[in-house]
């Protein structure tokens, strides 16, 4: 009976961090763009990835990304970033942006057969923000184009 119980409870505890970690509920805050900057594409929800084992999980093993969503990645210096699709589920966008939320680049609809191929930024950058694929191309974000930053990391 003990062994149940244990048993049990172990298998609540798996059920619950597996729910959860797709919840996106132990991961970085969450944050929503505002309408800030005019101009600048609003209304975006992303988690906030600063710690090298967030940005080296990124958005692998999710199933599914939601519509107006993804994780920006932040870097403490402007380098010229590879992504790879290691883990990856499902097709992504990969969207480089400048400190103030311009856009540099984009690689769209990047599919998970891709890896070990990596991608690299068009030039140095401190921000990448990772959405679902055909997110850019649905809310038109092409190179000039810009996305709200939440502060502090934005300008």
């Amino acid at each position: 009976m003990k062994y149940l119980i244990w048993a049990s409870l172990a298998s609540v505890i798996f059920a619950v961090s597996i729910f959860a970690t797709q919840r996106n509920f132990f991961n970085n805050f969450l944050y929503r763009t505002s309408a800030r900057n005019e101009g600048c594409v609003t209304g975006f929800r992303f988690e906030i990835a600063t710690t090298t084992k967030a940005q080296v999980r990124g958005l692998g093993g999710r199933i599914n990304i939601p519509n107006d969503y993804g994780m920006l990645f932040v870097f403490k210096k402007k380098e010229k970033y590879g992504f790879w699709m290691k883990d990856m589920l499902t097709p992504i966008d990969i969207i480089w942006l400048s400190d103030t939320g311009s856009v540099l680049g984009v690689e769209g609809s990047v599919s998970t057969s891709t890896y070990p191929n990596v991608f690299y930024s068009p030039r140095p950058v401190r921000y990448v923000l990772e959405t679902r694929a055909g997110e850019a191309r649905a809310r038109g974000l092409d190179t000039g184009s810009c996305v709200t930053l939440p502060l502090p990391y934005g300008k």
